[in-house]
């Protein structure tokens, strides 16, 4: 298996793509063929819009069982206590997963809240400290491991929030053990250099670890989570295709030298992807 930090640009002097997937709500096998994607890595996402879905990191071996793709799977810390999610973490290097992304999940609403709670039991950078702990053979209890796990650990980023707050945190992160990092849609590749520059004035060094940079296929009618400037709306509801808004952001993207991509395909009504435009994409970028 391939880590993201072995075939992002800055190892292979080659754009890199992650494109993220949903799992589905039933084990029905045959969503499996949804992610015979062309990117590099196939990310699956954890229990999108809050609902049971199938387990992330056991969609990841199937895919990567059945398709051959490289694969990561999204960790939440919403949901397990610590004791749950490192004991995820072996069952994942027992299915040979090594690429984990960390997140903290969505945040129930008052009315979910009448029906489950969240566990909360560690942040986000706290279970990152945790697994590069178990890289080095010891558990949350500091109890030894029968032996060392190997993940390459990924963090989150959402630029939105400003760049200040997010370059701390940012900063944190690695402290505590983050490989690379994945952001939320971006549409302005200034926020590329303003946010390299926030993290140096926050930490005093250079960031020298992968940022995977967001891009967003847009749908007029799709589900948008991001901040979209009106400008790209206005193209959309004008009849301008997503695909070709992304293959234009994604040429500033070049241009400016952001070649590692987290490719986020569009989100229609009811949580449906469409896979197909992400298709399209890559196979006009990889050209």
């Amino acid at each position: 298996m391939v880590k993201i930090t072995e075939g992002c640009y800055e190892a292979t002097g080659h754009a890199c793509f992650i494109c993220d997937f949903s799992p589905p709500r039933s084990g029905d096998a045959g969503i499996l063929r949804q992610a015979a994607i062309d990117a590099d890595f196939i990310s699956v996402a954890y229990n999108p819009g809050r609902a049971v879905r199938v387990n992330s990191a056991m969609l990841a071996a199937a895919v990567k069982q059945h398709l051959d793709k490289e694969v990561s799977f999204t960790l939440a810390t919403r949901d397990m206590n610590k004791v749950a999610l490192q004991s995820q973490l072996l069952g994942a290097q027992l299915l040979g997963l090594e690429n984990v992304i960390v997140v903290q999940g969505d945040p129930f609403t008052p009315r979910d809240q009448e029906r489950v709670k969240a566990a909360a039991d560690v942040t986000p950078t706290g279970l990152i400290a945790g697994i590069a702990g178990m890289n080095q053979g010891r558990d949350f209890r500091e109890s030894q491991l029968r032996g060392p796990t190997d993940f390459c650990i990924g963090a989150t980023l959402d630029l939105s929030r400003g760049f200040p707050l997010e370059a701390g945190l940012a900063g944190r992160k690695a402290k505590a053990g983050a490989h690379f990092f994945i952001t939320q849609p971006i549409f302005d590749v200034a926020d590329a250099a303003r946010f390299q520059e926030a993290y140096s004035e926050a930490t005093g060094e250079a960031l020298d670890l992968p940022v995977f940079y967001g891009l967003q296929i847009l749908e007029a009618d799709g589900i948008i989570f991001s901040s979209v400037p009106q400008e790209v709306r206005d193209q959309l509801e004008k009849g301008r295709s997503g695909v070709e808004i992304a293959l234009e952001l994604y040429r500033k993207f070049q241009e400016s030298g952001l070649h590692n991509i987290y490719l986020v395909p569009p989100i229609r009504r009811g949580g449906a992807r469409n896979y197909g435009a992400a298709k399209e994409v890559l196979a006009a970028a990889i050209r």
